[in-house]
């Protein structure tokens, strides 16, 4: 995957790899994410999203969503609200997948318009915008 200074938004899965385990990550990925002129985004939806599943006691979301924040807004990435027009084009959406987080974020990304990382292969399915990574 070859990009120049390009929006890049993390789903939560690529967000969480990113601060805590950039290992995990290729190479590449790894070096778009440390690019200045790129914008590295995380939406406020994968905020909700760990918030969910700490609440529900998951043991793969042992921290708090405000401290994945913070780090996230340390490391240089950018906070993305959810506005009411990131949501426009769920009505017409094909369901492919279920996940209400992984559609609003491929629905964000093409909203922006934005690469959306993911390791969901399955998400591919929505749109030229959505990027498949390989995490370990």
């Amino acid at each position: 995957m070859t990009m120049l200074v390009q929006k890049l938004l993390l789903d939560t899965h690529i967000l969480l790899a990113a601060l805590i385990n950039p290992d995990a990550l290729p190479k590449d990925v790894q070096a778009q994410l440390q690019d200045p002129k790129n914008s590295v985004l995380f939406s406020a939806a994968s905020i909700w999203e760990i918030a969910i599943k700490r609440s529900l006691g998951r043991e793969d979301f042992n921290f708090l969503p405000e401290d994945i924040e913070q780090l996230a807004l340390e490391t240089g990435f950018i906070e993305l609200p959810i506005q009411s027009g990131h949501c426009h084009r769920l009505v017409a959406m094909p369901w492919h997948h279920r996940d209400p987080f992984d559609r609003l974020l491929i629905s964000q990304a093409q909203a922006i318009p934005a690469y959306l990382l993911t390791s969901d292969a399955l998400l591919a399915k929505y749109s030229d915008l959505v990027s498949v990574v390989a995490t370990k």
